[in-house]
C-alpha cells in the first residue's frame, strides 16, 4: 500500500467517468483512495462521500470537477494541505492554481490516468 493517500474530488459510480476509471486504477496501482461525489456509492471498497468528510494525512487532490463547481471546495482542499492538486483535463482553474501555490501545495495540470500509466504520479 502506498502512502500517497489520494482523495478524487468528483467521483462518480458511472464506469464511463474518468474519475470512475481513476479510482479504479489507482486501487490497482496500491494506493490508498478516499473520494468525494455529487451523490454517495462505492466504487469497490471506497465509499464516495458528500460534504466535506473529515479526512486525515491527503498527499493527493485529484479534481474532477469543473472549475465553477471547485470553489465551494477551495477552503476545504486548502484545509486538508495536501502535497499536490492534480487538475485534470476539464478541471483547469487558475485561481485554484494560484491559491495553492501560495499556500505550498503543488498544482500540477495533468491527467491522473496518465500519471498512472507513465509512472509519473
Amino acid at each position: 500500500m502506498s502512502s500517497k493517500k489520494t482523495l478524487v474530488i468528483g467521483a462518480s459510480e458511472n464506469e464511463w467517468r474518468y474519475s470512475f476509471l481513476a479510482v479504479n486504477k489507482l486501487l490497482d496501482k496500491g494506493f490508498e483512495v478516499v473520494a468525494i461525489g455529487s451523490r454517495s456509492g462505492k466504487i469497490k471498497n471506497v465509499v464516495i462521500e458528500t460534504g466535506f468528510p473529515d479526512f486525515k494525512n491527503i498527499d493527493t487532490v485529484t479534481l474532477y470537477l469543473s472549475e465553477k463547481n471547485q470553489k465551494r471546495f477551495y477552503d476545504y482542499i486548502l484545509k486538508l494541505n495536501p502535497r499536490r492538486i492534480i487538475f485534470n483535463p476539464g478541471a483547469e482553474n487558475n485561481e485554484l492554481f494560484d491559491l495553492a501555490i501560495r499556500n505550498k501545495i503543488e498544482p500540477i495540470d495533468a491527467c491522473t490516468l496518465v500519471m498512472l500509466a507513465t509512472g509519473e504520479f
